[in-house]
């Protein structure tokens, strides 16, 4: 399944986010770019928000932020109701926040992870289903908070 994609990023993410989309274009997604569109120094909530909204509306399936870290970006993603944004910093954390958290966003440090390790975990999450079962319950416990 090809996925609408939204993705945003500040400054200290720019440099991937421009990766991944030429990356999943490649591939024959559809992707959002919702900016920031240099490295000059911006406020990661203004381009984050609208990610994590527009996945919450429906109007994109999934959704990718990054920054430095990628803790402030899942923070802010979390922060609106129907997002469940997963950190990852490695291809295991990218396949257990789909299969057992259904993770609708993506959060990515470009200062954490090699480019190489980007692209595997951006494709294994993108890839890795949601399990269900008991992971279910756990999901509608979330959003029901």
């Amino acid at each position: 399944m090809k996925f609408r994609i939204a993705i945003g990023s500040d400054h200290a993410g720019f440099r991937y986010k421009s990766i991944i989309i030429a990356m999943l274009r490649d591939e024959g997604f559809e992707v959002t770019d919702m900016g920031t569109h240099s490295e000059e120094p911006v406020d990661y909530p203004l381009f984050i928000r609208p990610v994590a909204e527009s996945v919450a509306r429906g109007d994109h399936d999934r959704g990718i932020v990054l920054g430095g870290s990628g803790n402030g970006e899942a923070i802010v993603a979390n922060r609106v109701r129907g997002i469940r944004c997963t950190l990852c910093w490695n291809v295991e954390s990218a396949r257990l926040g789909r299969s057992h958290n259904d993770a609708n966003v993506l959060s990515l440090g470009e200062r954490m992870v090699s480019e190489d390790e980007m692209k595997e975990i951006v494709r294994t999450w993108l890839s890795t289903p949601f399990e269900g079962g008991r992971h279910e319950r756990r999901i509608r416990e979330i959003d029901e908070a």
